[in-house]
């Protein structure tokens, strides 16, 4: 770790590219800290994948997270969306929101993709190209080359590529660096902890920065792909992207530490905190849904005869918290008169909460349980 390269600059003409080296290689740990930041984020991660167990119907709640970590990776981007906006309808979107709705979308449906493909893909250079593929389908980024590693020059910062903060190694070197990628991310020979692999792999593929656009997005989607791909975490419930949005600064500087000063170390363990803190805030997060559960399954057992409609309004939200009276009734299969009158029910519960303030198209959130994931 002390004798760590990260690269050299390489003169190309009027600007400087950095060329990183290869990281399929043996390594070797000699930091007690680390170790020890190690120990922790494997502990956390052991009790926040119990949950994948322990609670019934988690694909339900799973929705949610990816649907935070769309919007919290699409943040760091520049995009505006909210979490409530994210769960509206397109139509319902207005029209100067809806290129970011979209991204966010996208970055939903990638993930959700990408998780499938796993079951028949490895984790390769294939399924990062399918998943950028899908991330940048009908959106802003659409005409840069979707689902193909860049044939020019990009950079990071700056107007031009001469006051850049970063260049990237130069596109021919693109193949050839991210197959080091996929060979350090299975090889067996040399033995290196699993969530440095993700942390240093994340790194290099953030430098290379293979595509023309949506690179950030990728590389953060990549980590949650790495973890069920090792059978580290059984459901994708774990998501980075809040920790960076927070500390973006401190993401960004440590990032630029490594190729500038060789610094890997802190880059490894400002990501190893971000590990522990998202598996932590992830427990949080589960422990107070079964909490919410229990609440609301004893509110609506109060309401008799409607309380098993009451019951599938329910678990819609926790799919999606955000509904309607017409869904109501599509859940329910009753009548738009009951339907209204079961939402009033559920509004006395301060289960839903209307949020448009018209008297028509009204829409209904289920905010204690929003906020959960806020």
């Amino acid at each position: 770790m002390k004798n760590f390269q990260s690269g050299r600059c390489i003169q190309q003409g009027h600007y400087k590219s950095f060329q990183p080296n290869h990281i399929n290689r043996a390594w070797q740990l000699d930091s007690m800290e680390l170790i020890n930041l190690l120990g922790q984020a494997d502990r956390e991660l052991g009790r926040l994948d119990m949950y994948s167990d322990y609670i019934p119907n988690i694909d339900l709640f799973i929705r949610m997270l990816v649907l935070k970590e769309a919007t919290q990776s699409s943040r760091i981007e520049g995009t505006q969306t909210k979490m409530e906006e994210a769960l509206m309808e397109k139509e319902d979107v207005a029209l100067d929101k809806r290129d970011d709705w979209e991204e966010v979308q996208n970055y939903v449906i990638a993930m959700n993709e990408a998780i499938e493909k796993l079951q028949v893909l490895p984790f390769s250079s294939r399924l990062i190209k399918e998943t950028h593929k899908t991330l940048l389908q009908g959106v802003r980024g659409e005409h840069k080359q979707p689902g193909e590693f860049r044939r020019s020059q990009n950079w990071i910062g700056g107007a031009t590529i001469n006051d850049a903060v970063f260049v990237p190694p130069v596109h021919t070197s693109v193949d050839e660096l991210i197959g080091d990628i996929e060979q350090f991310v299975h090889n067996d020979r040399y033995y290196f902890p699993e969530l440095l692999k993700i942390a240093l792999m994340h790194y290099q593929f953030e430098t290379i920065h293979p595509f023309l656009d949506g690179n950030g997005r990728v590389g953060r989607l990549l980590i949650t792909l790495y973890l069920v791909s090792k059978g580290i975490l059984k459901k994708p419930i774990l998501y980075l992207s809040d920790y960076f949005e927070r500390n973006r600064t401190l993401y960004y500087d440590n990032l630029m530490r490594v190729r500038e000063k060789n610094d890997v170390l802190q880059w490894f363990k400002f990501f190893l905190v971000g590990m522990i803190e998202t598996a932590k805030s992830g427990i949080a997060t589960f422990d107070n849904i079964l909490k919410l559960q229990k609440q609301v399954e004893a509110q609506i057992h109060t309401l008799g005869s409607r309380a098993a409609n009451a019951q599938k309004v329910v678990n819609y939200l926790y799919q999606r918290p955000l509904i309607h009276a017409a869904k109501v009734g599509e859940v329910t299969g009753i009548s738009p008169a009951s339907a209204y009158k079961l939402i009033a029910d559920l509004e006395q519960f301060e289960i839903l909460q209307e949020i448009t303030g018209g008297k028509r198209g009204k829409q209904y959130v289920f905010p204690s349980y929003l906020h959960l994931f806020k």
